[in-house]
C-alpha cells in the first residue's frame, strides 16, 4: 500500500499551520538576507492583493489564549542588535525616556513617608557601535527598586542596573514631583500647604556619582527703585503712589557635598526664606495681606540682589557643594522679565544660555 500522498491531498488543520508559521519565523531569524528574499525562496513572496496566488492569508483574530515560551521569544526579531550600524554613526550622550510616571515614597524629616506622583526621566550614553537601547529596560530597572523606601540610594541602585542592563558607561536619572509643606500665615495663624516643584537628579559617570537637588522657590519681589520713587511722590508732592512688585521664581540647584547623606527639602526651603523672606502666601486674611505689604517694603530686591542673597545662604551650608541660582522677576512694570544666573563650581558652569531656560521658570497657579 502506498502511504505517501501528494501536497494537494494534505489538508492541514490550524495546529499544523501554527507550527509551520512558528518554524518559518524561526528560520527567518537565521537567514543572512532581506526578509523579502527569504520569503521568496519559500514561495511566499507577496505577488498581489490579499488572497491572490502565492500570498499567505493571515489571521485577523486576536487569540487571548496564546502563550509564549523561551523558544518562541527567541524567534522574535531584535532590530537593535541585528541591524548593521552605518560608518557615519556617532556616540549619543543621552538616550532614554522622559515623563515615565509612577507613585513614589519620600522620607519626611519628622519621620514616616509621603507618597507622591513622580515623573521619571532616565538616560544612558549610547556608543557609536550600537544602534539603540531597549527603552523598557529603563522602566524595569526602576520598578525593581521603586517599592523601597525612596531616597538617593534607591536611585543609585537603579542607575547601577542601567549600567549593567544597557551596557553603558554613563547613566542618569531625574525625578520630578510636587512636594507639599504646611506653612503658617503671617498674622492670622491659619495654615495651608505650599507646593514646591522639586527635581532629584543623579549622575553616574564611570563610577563617579553626583547627586543634585533642584527646587523652584516662588516669591514676591518689590523693586527698590520703584519703592523709593513712590515714597518721593508721597512726601514731596503728597501724591499716592504704589511701588511695583511681581511674582518671581528662583530655581535653586545644589550638588550634595561628598559624604553628605541627607539634605532635607525643608532645609533648602529655609535657606531660600532666609535669603528672600517674601515667599508667596497660601492662607491670607486682611491682617495677612497687610503684613505681606509690610514684609515686601522691608525687603525690596532687585534680581541681582536675590541671586547674591541665595548664594550667601547656600554657601553657609557645608552639605552643599556646587550650586546654581537662576532667578526670574516677571515684571509688572515692563513687558519683559529681569533675570540672573549665578553659579559656584564646575558642575553648572556654562557660557551659553539654554533656550527657554527662563521661560521654564513661570509659575502657574
Amino acid at each position: 500500500m502506498n502511504l505517501l500522498r501528494s501536497e494537494r491531498e494534505i489538508e492541514p488543520g490550524r495546529d499544523e499551520a501554527m507550527r509551520a508559521a512558528f518554524l518559518i519565523r524561526k528560520w527567518l531569524t537565521t537567514q543572512n538576507q532581506p526578509r523579502g528574499e527569504a520569503l521568496s525562496a519559500l514561495g511566499l513572496q507577496p505577488k498581489g492583493e490579499e488572497g491572490s496566488e502565492g500570498y499567505p492569508i493571515f489571521s485577523r483574530q486576536y487569540d487571548p489564549a496564546f502563550t509564549v515560551d523561551a523558544e518562541y521569544i527567541a524567534t522574535l526579531p531584535d532590530l537593535q542588535n541585528s541591524v548593521h550600524i552605518s560608518a557615519s554613526s556617532t556616540a549619543i550622550q543621552h538616550v532614554g525616556i522622559s515623563n515615565f510616571r509612577l507613585p513614589l515614597r519620600y522620607r519626611l524629616p519628622v519621620g514616616g513617608y509621603i507618597s507622591l506622583e513622580s515623573s521619571v526621566s532616565g538616560t544612558v550614553r549610547l556608543e557609536a557601535d550600537k544602534r539603540g537601547i531597549n527603552m523598557s529596560r529603563i522602566m524595569r530597572s526602576f520598578y525593581r527598586h521603586a517599592e523601597k523606601s525612596f531616597s538617593f540610594e534607591v536611585i543609585t541602585d537603579a542607575l547601577s542596573d542601567y549600567l549593567v542592563d544597557l551596557s553603558s558607561s554613563t547613566a542618569r536619572i531625574q525625578i520630578a514631583f510636587s512636594y507639599p509643606v504646611k506653612i503658617l500665615s503671617l498674622r492670622s495663624e491659619l495654615e495651608g500647604y505650599q507646593y514646591y516643584n522639586i527635581y532629584l537628579e543623579q549622575i553616574l559617570l564611570e563610577s563617579q556619582s553626583k547627586k543634585i537637588i533642584h527646587l523652584d522657590y516662588v516669591y514676591s519681589s518689590t523693586c527698590p527703585c520703584s519703592l523709593e520713587l513712590s515714597e518721593h511722590a508721597r512726601l514731596v508732592r503728597g501724591n499716592l503712589a504704589t511701588p511695583h512688585s511681581q511674582r518671581s521664581v528662583a530655581r535653586i540647584s545644589v550638588v550634595l557635598a561628598k559624604d553628605t547623606d541627607e539634605l532635607w527639602f525643608e532645609d533648602l526651603v529655609k535657606h531660600c526664606r532666609r535669603a528672600v523672606p517674601t515667599e508667596t502666601q497660601v492662607m491670607v486674611k486682611r491682617e495677612d495681606e497687610q503684613a505681606f505689604a509690610e514684609l515686601n517694603a522691608a525687603n525690596p530686591v532687585f534680581v541681582e540682589d536675590a541671586a547674591r542673597a541665595f548664594s550667601s545662604e547656600l554657601s553657609s551650608d557645608p552639605r552643599i557643594g556646587d550650586f546654581r541660582i537662576v532667578a526670574s522677576h516677571q515684571e509688572s512694570l515692563h513687558s519683559h522679565d529681569a533675570v540672573s544666573v549665578l553659579t559656584r563650581g564646575p558642575t553648572f558652569a556654562a557660557n551659553c544660555i539654554e533656550p527657554r531656560l527662563f521661560a521654564s521658570l513661570y509659575h502657574v497657579g
